[in-house]
């Protein structure tokens, strides 16, 4: 197996539940929200899926803003990859991942301009090979397709194997395996124990990308 290794972006490389929530106590502050609004807007974040468009429709609706929500939805791109950190133990394991050899990539669903912000201003863009955005390749995760685009750029090919490690059992997971990557599940224990899941199983369950690598490593 080629050493490959495909990791998600939000909730994976970064924090994306912290700075998202950040970044709701910086929106409730502003439009003067109480404590039951924002408990509104992070549970309505909690039970989104895909593109924010949605979520910003909700929340004008809801609280009857002026903003026109691809305004705010635009603000919210601009301010969120501010506000986004990697770990630096992370850090340090991609590092010693690319010394011994590895090609590394990131696969991620969202809009070019917030993801992209949010690799290149925690620093990951040094650090990994080749990135791919769901906005950009016009094709989101789970579709087999963006791994293969991504694999490309990572001047490797899924037809020589690989792995993609991220915290979503649907996109990474079950999509990383129907692409013939081997997977790692990312900090399982953020699942509430009644959430169930009927798809492939992944290969390995660990907490943190630093553990992640050292499978990799263990595993070559």
């Amino acid at each position: 197996m080629q050493p490959l290794a495909l990791f998600d972006l939000d909730n994976t490389l970064i924090d994306r539940q912290a700075a998202f929530n950040a970044w709701a106590e910086e929106f409730a502050a502003a439009h003067q929200f109480d404590d039951r609004a924002l408990t509104f807007m992070l549970m309505a974040d909690a039970h989104h899926s895909g593109p924010m468009d949605g979520f910003f429709r909700t929340i004008c609706e809801t609280f009857s803003l002026a903003e026109a929500p691809d305004l705010l939805w635009k603000q919210y791109r601009q301010r969120m990859p501010q506000l986004a950190v990697c770990r630096g133990e992370d850090l340090d394991a991609l590092r010693r991942l690319r010394a011994a050899g590895w090609c590394i990539g990131i696969v991620t669903n969202g809009m070019t301009d917030n993801q992209l912000g949010k690799i290149r201003n925690t620093g990951l863009s040094e650090l990994v090979d080749a990135w791919g955005i769901s906005d950009e390749l016009g094709v989101r995760k789970p579709d087999s397709e963006i791994f293969r685009l991504v694999a490309e750029r990572c001047a490797a090919s899924l037809d020589h194997g690989g792995w993609m490690i991220g915290d979503n059992l649907i996109d990474d997971i079950a999509g990383g395996s129907a692409a013939g990557l081997r997977t790692i599940w990312l900090q399982p224990q953020r699942r509430p124990q009644s959430w169930s899941f009927t798809g492939p199983a992944p290969d390995f369950t660990v907490d943190s990308v630093s553990d992640s690598v050292e499978v990799l490593l263990r595993e070559q």
